[in-house]
């Protein structure tokens, strides 16, 4: 059952090769929650970059734990599935459980984990408090 949807918004940035083995490519550089109307779904930036506007970050009471380790962690990211079609990016799916931006990942799929923005960190909080129960510790016998 979903619980909570933020709108964002991703900057994908065309890089150009900087060695023989590197390959020219879409990359994700930054997320940000999308506060503008939804009419346009892509805004070329410039030549090289385009901001993908309207991307669902959806969340479920099933990935609860894999939110609360990426929020916890050191450098917590939003994990952003992606391809690209007719030579545009486009992001499949967005996720901020850990479990779920691991198995992004491992897909073998193009998949980034971004740097969590503060505001989206303040939102994601705010659903823990509200909807993340840690799980029960072991009680110690003492006997």
């Amino acid at each position: 059952m979903l619980m909570a949807e933020l709108p964002l918004a991703v900057l994908m940035r065309w890089h150009t090769p900087t060695s023989i083995w590197d390959q020219a490519r879409w990359r994700p550089e930054a997320v940000s929650i999308d506060r503008a109307d939804a009419g346009a779904q892509v805004c070329a930036v410039t030549a090289d970059s385009r901001l993908l506007r309207g991307v669902a970050l959806q969340l479920y009471p099933d990935e609860n734990d894999g939110y609360f380790e990426n929020w916890a962690a050191p450098e917590p990211k939003v994990f952003l599935l992606w391809r690209v079609e007719s030579g545009e990016p486009a992001i499949v799916s967005a996720s901020v459980s850990y479990g779920e931006g691991t198995r992004m990942l491992d897909s073998g799929d193009q998949a980034d984990g971004i740097g969590m923005p503060s505001d989206i960190h303040a939102w994601l909080g705010s659903y823990l408090l509200c909807h993340y129960e840690p799980p029960a510790r072991g009680k110690r016998n003492h006997g």
